[in-house]
C-alpha cells in the first residue's frame, strides 16, 4: 500500500508492522519539531535543545557530504538508510527522482514532514532484503551514507560486505556510481581519545572490535579489498574532514591536505572524549610522511571514474547570505577554483568578487602582488588555480630550520605589501599568510572574499593571530613580532576578541559548531592531569591493615588491601583470623573521608559500629556511616577472630569534614558513643 504525505509517497508494502529499532523519546521530539517548525528554524531549535540526536538529525551541515557530487536533474537516485532525511532534501533538489529505503516508519514520517514539497521522492518502508527485489536496476547514483558498516546485521553470510556490494552493483545503470560514506577504523581521532562512533568504547575499532557485535568500519586497504572482491575495478577515495557527519573540507588523492591545514579537531558532539595528544601536530607529521590517507577519520568511496572535484571547503556554518562552498575542479583545460553560493541569499556575496578583484588590482598596481583573476560563470565565481607554496608554508619552513632571518625577511615583505595601498576602503581583511602563494619572485593573492575597510595594522595583527593558532612555536614568534610592532600581550588578546567579533559577524545569529559543542556539554578530558589524579588516588585510596600481635600496631608489620580502589563502589574485605592477634586496625584511606559500613562480621557474628569493641577517630553520623576529619583515619576492632566487612568509601575535603562537626564535637561524641581517639 502507498500513502501520500505532502507530496512524498510512502510505500509500506514490505513494512513488518512495527519499528524494529528506535532511538526512543527523542524521535517523538524530532517528529514534533518537523511538524511544527519550518526548516529555517531548525538551527534555532538545535541551539535551544542542546541535544546530540537533534543536532545530528536536523543540522543542514549533514548535507555537505553529498552536495559537491555532480548529480544532475536527469539522474535517478537510490538512498539506502534514509533515516530522518538528513540528505534526502538535498538529493531531491539535485536529482530527477529519489527512492529512499528505510526500516523505521517513525523516521520516515520525520523525513516526509520535513520535506513535504519534494514530489520526486518515494520512501519504501521495510527490511532491505525484502525490499531489494522490488528496486529498479537503473539508478545513476546509490548512496550509502553511514550504512555500509551495518551490512553484517542485515545481510548476513560469510562475506556480508562483499555480498552487499554485489547486490548494490546490479541496481546501477551502466556508468552508475555507488557512494559510500563511512568512518575509518584507524581514524586519527580514535587514537587521540575519541570513542568509537557506534560502540561508544575507547579504541574499539583500532583493536578490531574485540567484543564482537554487528557493526564494522574499515581501513582504506580493507575497503579496497571488498571493492575488488566485488568485481569493481574503478573507484576513488575522498577524505572528509573532520569526518563525514559534519564535513568542512573534502580532500582527495589529487589534493591531499597540507601541513598546517587540519586544525579543527575537537569535535566530540556525541559523547565525552579523552585528549591524549594534539591531533593537529600528529596530522602534520602524518602528512609529511605521506600517511594521511591511512589515518583520515572518514572515507567517501565512489565507484566509477574520478569525479571532477578534487577538493572542497564548506563555509556554510554562517549566516545564509555568506554561505558558500569553494571547490577545486579538474577540467579539460586544467584546474580551476570556484566559489559557489550554498544559499540563494549568498549569490550577492559571490557576485561581488570580480569587482573586488578589479579594485585590488588598482590598489596594488606596482607593488609586485598579483591578484588572482576572477570572473562569473552563472551563479559561480571562477578563479585560476595557482600552484606553489603559501606564505604560511614558507614561514613554517623557516621555523623548522630555525632560520629567523629568513622568517623576518618574508614577514617584512608581507608587511610592505599590506601597507602598500593608500585607500583603506579596498583593503583585504582576509590577507592572511595562507591566502598568499609564492611562485619564484611573484606573490599571488588567491582569496579576497572579505574586502572591507581595515587598517594595515589590523590586517597584520589578524594574520599573526591566525598564524599563531597553529602551534606554540608559531605563537612564540608572533608574540615577539606583535611586541616589536607595538602590540603588547593585552593588544594581542584584543585581536583575539576582534577575530571572534568578525566570526560572529559571518555567522550572524547562528552559533558556531564550536559553541554548539560546548553547549552539548560532552567534556574533553585531558589525559595528563587525569593520570596525575589517578596516581594520587592510587596513593590515597588504599586500605591499610595493622595487627596487634602483643606489641601494639607497628608500621613495619602493616599491609595494604585493595590498593587503588575506586570510590563510591561497594567493597568487600575478608581478613582471616590469625593466632595471637589481639586487635586489628583498619585505615580506610590515607585522607579525609566518609565511610559507610554496610555490614561487619567478626567470627561470623554481626556487630554495630557503636559497639564497645569498635573504636575509631571519626564521628558516627548514623548507625552505619562515619566521617573522618583527619588524613589518618582509622577503625579499631578490639576482638580476636576473622573479620568480614562490606563498605563504601568516599574522600572529602578537610573543610567538608570539619563543617559536619567532627573537629569541634569529636571528644563529646567519643564519650557518648564509646569511641576513642588514637594514633598509630
Amino acid at each position: 500500500m502507498t500513502e501520500t504525505m505532502g507530496k512524498i509517497v510512502i510505500d509500506d508494502t514490505c513494512y513488518p508492522g512495527e519499528d524494529l529499532y528506535c532511538d526512543g523519546a527523542v524521535e517523538d521530539e524530532i517528529l514534533e519539531i518537523v511538524k511544527t517548525q519550518q526548516p529555517g528554524a531548525y538551527g534555532r531549535v538545535i541551539e535551544e535543545r542542546k541535544s546530540w540526536p537533534i543536532l545530528y538529525h536536523l543540522s543542514h551541515l549533514r548535507e555537505n557530504i553529498i552536495s559537491w557530487i555532480p548529480v544532475k536533474k536527469t539522474d535517478k537516485v537510490l538512498e539506502v538508510g534514509s533515516g530522518c532525511g538528513a540528505i534526502t532534501g538535498a538529493l531531491a533538489e539535485m536529482a530527477g527522482s529519489v527512492t529512499c529505503v528505510e526500516l523505521s516508519k517513525k523516521r520516515s514520517l520525520i523525513n516526509a514532514h520535513r520535506h513535504p514539497s519534494c514530489e520526486n521522492v518515494t520512501i519504501k518502508l521495510g527490511n532491505f532484503q525484502e525490499l531489494e527485489p522490488t528496486l529498479a536496476c537503473d539508478y545513476d547514483y546509490i548512496f550509502l551514507i553511514g550504512v555500509f558498516e551495518y551490512a553484517q546485521s542485515y545481510i548476513g553470510g560469510k562475506n556480508p560486505y562483499e555480498t552487499f556490494m554485489q547486490i548494490m552493483k546490479k541496481h546501477l545503470s551502466p556508468g552508475g556510481r555507488l557512494v559510500i560514506a563511512i568512518e575509518s577504523r584507524l581514524g586519527l581521532k580514535y587514537w587521540a581519545g575519541c570513542r568509537e562512533d557506534h560502540t561508544g568504547a575507547f579504541f574499539d575499532g583500532i583493536a578490531n572490535y574485540p567484543a564482537g557485535g554487528g557493526v564494522r568500519t574499515f581501513t582504506r586497504k580493507a575497503l579496497e579489498d571488498i571493492v575488488r572482491a566485488s568485481g569493481i575495478t574503478e573507484y576513488s577515495f575522498y577524505y572528509p574532514y573532520p569526518d563525514y557527519k559534519f564535513m568542512t573540507c573534502l580532500y582527495s588523492d589529487r589534493r591531499l591536505p597540507k601541513v598546517g591545514e587540519l586544525t579543527d579537531n575537537i569535535r566530540n558532539f556525541d559523547r565525552s572524549r579523552l585528549y591524549l595528544f594534539d591531533e593537529k601536530h600528529a596530522f602534520d607529521s602524518l602528512i609529511r610522511e605521506g600517511l594521511f590517507p591511512w589515518f583520515s577519520n572518514s572515507y567517501v568511496l565512489i565507484t566509477g571514474p574520478e569525479l571532477p572535484v578534487v577538493y572542497a571547503r564548506f563555509s556554510n556554518d554562517r549566516a545564509p547570505k555568506y554561505s558558500i562552498r569553494t571547490e577545486i575542479r579538474e577540467t579539460e583545460s586544467g584546474m580551476e577554483v570556484r566559489k559557489i553560493p550554498m544559499d540563494k541569499e549568498a549569490f550577492e556575496h559571490v557576485k561581488k568578487l570580480p569587482e573586488s578583484c578589479r579594485k585590488l588590482e588598482e590598489a596594488y598596481a606596482g607593488s609586485g602582488l598579483k591578484i588572482n583573476a576572477c570572473h562569473m560563470d552563472g551563479q559561480e565565481a571562477v578563479f585560476e588555480y595557482l600552484q606553489g607554496h603559501t606564505l604560511e608554508e614558507r614561514l613554517d619552513d623557516c621555523l623548522e630550520r630555525e632560520d629567523r632571518e629568513g622568517f623576518r625577511a618574508l614577514f617584512d615583505a608581507y608587511r610592505r605589501l599590506v601597507e602598500y595601498p593608500r585607500q583603506t576602503d579596498v583593503s583585504n581583511y582576509d590577507l592572511i599568510f595562507s591566502n598568499l602563494i609564492i611562485t619564484g619572485q611573484e606573490w599571488n593573492l588567491i582569496d579576497y572574499e572579505w574586502c572591507r575597510e581595515a587598517s594595515a595594522r589590523e590586517i597584520v595583527a589578524r594574520a599573526l593571530y591566525c598564524y599563531a593558532l597553529g602551534s606554540k612555536k608559531r605563537k612564540q614568534i608572533c608574540v615577539e613580532l606583535m611586541d616589536e610592532l607595538g602590540y603588547d600581550e593585552i593588544r594581542f588578546n584584543k585581536t583575539e576578541v576582534k577575530e571572534r567579533e568578525f566570526q560572529k559577524f559571518t555567522t550572524g545569529k547562528r552559533k558556531s559548531m564550536t559553541e554548539i559543542r560546548k553547549d552539548l556539554n560532552h567534556p574533553l578530558v585531558p589525559v595528563e592531569p587525569l593520570c596525575g589524579d589517578y596516581v594520587r588516588a592510587q596513593e590515597r585510596n588504599r586500605i591499610q591493615i595493622y595487627e596487634d600481635m602483643g606489641e601494639g600496631f607497628l608500621e613495619e608489620t602493616s599491609f595494604f588491601m585493595l590498593e587503588g580502589y575506586r570510590e563510591n563502589e561497594p567493597l568487600r574485605l575478608e581478613i582471616p583470623d590469625k593466632p595471637g592477634r589481639r586487635a586489628l586496625r583498619l585505615d580506610p584511606a590515607l585522607d579525609f573521608c566518609m565511610v559507610r559500613v554496610a555490614s561487619l562480621l567478626i567470627d561470623g557474628k554481626p556487630y554495630a559500629l557503636n559497639d564497645k569493641h569498635i573504636e575509631c577517630n571519626g564521628r558516627l553520623l548514623s548507625g552505619d556511616t562515619i566521617v573522618f576529619a583527619t588524613d589518618d583515619p582509622g577503625m579499631t576492632i578490639l576482638l580476636p577472630g576473622g573479620v568480614e566487612m562490606e563498605l563504601e568509601i568516599i574522600r572529602i575535603t578537610r573543610e567538608m569534614a570539619e563543617s559536619i562537626g567532627c573537629k569541634q564535637n569529636g571528644e563529646k561524641h567519643r564519650k557518648q558513643k564509646g569511641l576513642a581517639w588514637f594514633g598509630k
